[in-house]
């Protein structure tokens, strides 16, 4: 057994798919999984799942961030909590709800693993390693939201866009994010004027570089630094629970 096993009771991943929690099942469940599962392409804006809807399917990002939103009676919406290759959309399915609390859109365009909700439910309960892995990483997901609440009560715009882009950079894999001021605006819950002004100062710092479009990271340990300790606090319990590694 690995060390990573030894440390957590998880098995080490496979390399059949991008997707942490697939990929950390033991392979003999993964393979009764699989046929359940359809790789879709998601589009930057596709919503998901509204507050309140029936949820029809749950997703496993390989390569899309998905965004969790809440938002109030004025129609504006903050991000609560991203999804990304270590985990998957629409856990109210898996504790038996059938509906979402908040809106789910599509971040960043990419590729999924689409299962229907009710194949979800039976996988769980077929496969305990699979209920067990969903459940650790529902306790992750949380520590996302708690921690994300007091992010963005507590830390500047800049300290939080500089957590957002390693966030966005851990879930894809690679140092260019195609982003918009629109997005970050959206994602961060302030005004667009706020978000220049925060990426502004990054990009004089040598920390990233912004084009119409796309923000590429130039100095990732730079912008560690910048970042809250909000970052590190939920890459950490994610490493905990789960045992691997993200970014």
């Amino acid at each position: 057994m690995s060390a990573v096993a030894e440390k957590t009771g998880v098995a080490p991943p496979t390399p059949e798919t991008r997707n942490h929690l697939l990929a950390t099942l033991p392979r003999s469940e993964y393979l009764q999984v699989r046929p359940q599962l359809t790789t879709v392409q998601l589009e930057s804006g596709r919503t998901l799942s509204e507050p309140g809807c029936p949820i029809d399917a749950v997703y496993f990002p390989l390569d899309v961030v998905i965004s969790v939103a809440a938002g109030g009676e004025a129609g504006m919406a903050v991000e609560v909590a991203s999804v990304g290759c270590e985990g998957m959309s629409g856990l109210p399915v898996l504790f038996g709800s059938d509906r979402s609390t908040n809106r789910v859109l599509v971040q960043i365009t990419g590729t999924a693993e689409r299962m229907e909700a009710a194949e979800l439910r039976r996988a769980a309960t077929r496969h305990a390693q699979l209920r067990r892995l969903l459940h650790l990483y529902a306790q992750g997901f949380l520590t996302q939201i708690s921690q994300s609440t007091a992010c963005n009560r507590l830390h500047s715009a800049e300290q939080r866009l500089a957590r957002w882009l390693l966030i966005c950079r851990d879930r894809l894999g690679r140092d260019e994010l195609p982003i918009t001021h629109q997005t970050m605006s959206t994602m961060l819950g302030v005004r667009r004027a706020t978000v220049t002004e925060a990426a502004g100062a990054l990009q004089r710092e040598g920390l990233i570089r912004y084009r119409r479009g796309m923000v590429s990271l130039v100095d990732r340990p730079g912008l560690e630094a910048t970042s809250c300790e909000c970052y590190e606090i939920v890459r950490r319990e994610f490493d905990r629970l789960l045992g691997v590694r993200v970014g």
